[in-house]
């Protein structure tokens, strides 16, 4: 499935390519900071971005980096550099209203004043690392 997106003010698009419409919610510390809640994220295999010189990369650790646009500040991305692959902010979508929560990551982070409702999977910060492939603790 090919979907499209762009950031708040329109300086960057994108489109990506089989897009995985069952989403995940992030609850780790850097994604709480980074979004003021949880960063809600979709995979895709393959992304083309447009208007990349309004975008900005941030190294939030050896393993990834976060893009946004530097005009807007909306956040685009998350990069995992060692596979390559993309995890679109849904709310940049520009068609979201097919995207389902499939599951919920760093569980164990989330703090106690919200609870996301549905039957889905909820991962703690060791279950998350291990289904990435990291050594527990969370060096790559």
């Amino acid at each position: 499935m090919e979907k499209t997106g762009q950031c708040l003010c329109g300086a960057v698009t994108f489109t990506a390519h089989n897009v995985e419409m069952h989403h995940h919610a992030c609850h780790c510390g850097m994604c709480r900071r980074w979004a003021g809640g949880p960063v809600f994220a979709a995979a895709a295999e393959r992304v083309t971005f447009a208007g990349l010189d309004h975008a900005a990369r941030y190294e939030s650790s050896e393993w990834a980096s976060r893009g946004f646009c530097r005009i807007c500040g909306s956040h685009l991305f998350y990069h995992l550099k060692p596979t390559d692959s993309y995890m679109l902010s849904v709310g940049a979508f520009d068609d979201g209203a097919d995207f389902q929560l499939a599951r919920e990551i760093f569980v164990d982070h989330k703090p106690p004043g919200y609870a996301l409702a549905g039957s889905h999977v909820r991962l703690t910060e060791k279950e998350t690392l291990a289904s990435f492939g990291f050594p527990e603790d969370g060096s790559a």
